[in-house]
């Protein structure tokens, strides 16, 4: 079963407004991490762009080889250029890809950040430190009165509140939090509307359900679809067969007296493989996902993705789910003789 969910829906638009478009902060990103991509650990999840990575590193060596030895070498550079220039390729549509969600992560993150929770150090004193979400610890009791937004994952151990989490479950509806019972557990990013509660601190940090929404939106918990897997198994299977019929060409060209450059079926072995196919795989994937949270929903697994692009009727249990929720003033029309 998929899962679609809303992406911490009224409190979170911001995060659908830096993820809707091409920044230059996200392109300078992808262009930087790009270049950091191109260590060799990272490359060898997609073996048609390791692949090509090391025969660009063996056409480059050919081609210093060649201007130290004074011979020519324009042929050399080239390849070397357009090889490097196809490994980038892959790398930067990856890395905007990921730039956009890590874009929509960071204002989440921003929010946890900013978020100031009233820690009691004193339960008999009363005594309350303001104290930034992020470094509450498990165990610690804080006090959420109306109007201030729950910092963090805990259970209430005092009090009763009406808690709006349309920011997480996307109702609209407040609901009745209380001490004991089934009823107890709290959310972080929720806001409490009236009264107050006593919470105890049941998540450290980054394991909160904040924590998990950013990792998932910047792509850090994206798991690889059947059929991405699939398609990567056939894109490697076809890499080993045109490199075996390259090396078979080496062979038969000694047979013949032909004298083969090693550069030239380097260069014929990376045109055979399908390095679009598999420069673009990893960037369609996460592609997917960002397309989701562009409409403010977070699909919480590769297979949801596949699934949503075949959806053409969507039923829902109810309407909190696709609106904000609060009700709003969109004009305001004054009566007859009213200014």
């Amino acid at each position: 079963m998929t899962t679609l969910e809303p992406v911490l829906g009224d409190g979170r638009r911001k995060a659908n407004t830096l993820a809707g478009g091409l920044s230059s902060a996200v392109l300078l990103r992808a262009a930087s991490d790009a270049f950091v991509k191109l260590d060799p650990r990272r490359l060898t999840s997609n073996p048609v762009i390791f692949t090509t990575w090391i025969v660009a590193l063996l056409s480059t060596v050919s081609a210093v080889a060649a201007v130290v030895g004074s011979q020519p070498a324009g042929f050399a550079i080239q390849i070397a250029l357009w090889l490097w220039a196809t490994v980038l390729f892959a790398n930067l549509a990856e890395s905007v890809a990921e730039g956009r969600g890590k874009a929509a992560a960071d204002s989440l993150r921003a929010t946890r950040v900013t978020t100031k929770a009233k820690l009691i150090i004193d339960q008999k004193a009363g005594t309350i430190v303001p104290t930034p979400a992020h470094k509450l610890g498990v165990g610690e009791v804080i006090l959420v009165e109306a109007g201030d937004v729950i910092p963090t994952d805990g259970e209430i151990i005092e009090g009763m509140a009406s808690v709006n989490e349309a920011a997480i479950t996307g109702e609209s509806a407040p609901v009745i939090r209380e001490s004991g019972g089934d009823r107890s557990a709290v959310t972080g990013g929720t806001t409490v509307v009236s009264a107050w509660i006593k919470v105890r601190v049941t998540a450290e940090a980054g394991n909160t359900f904040l924590d998990r929404m950013i990792a998932m939106v910047e792509g850090a918990d994206r798991r690889k679809t059947p059929n991405e897997i699939a398609l990567a198994v056939l894109l490697a299977g076809l890499t080993l067969i045109f490199l075996i019929a390259v090396v078979t060409l080496l062979g038969l060209g000694k047979f013949s007296g032909v004298a083969i450059d090693p550069l030239v079926l380097g260069a014929l072995f990376i045109t055979l493989i399908p390095t679009t196919i598999g420069g673009l795989l990893s960037a369609v994937g996460i592609a997917g996902m960002d397309r989701l949270l562009k409409v403010n929903v977070l699909a919480t697994s590769g297979r949801a993705v596949e699934a949503a692009g075949d959806v053409d009727t969507l039923l829902l249990d109810k309407t909190g789910t696709i609106t904000f929720g609060n009700r709003m003033a969109t004009e305001v029309i004054a009566a007859p003789g009213v200014s």
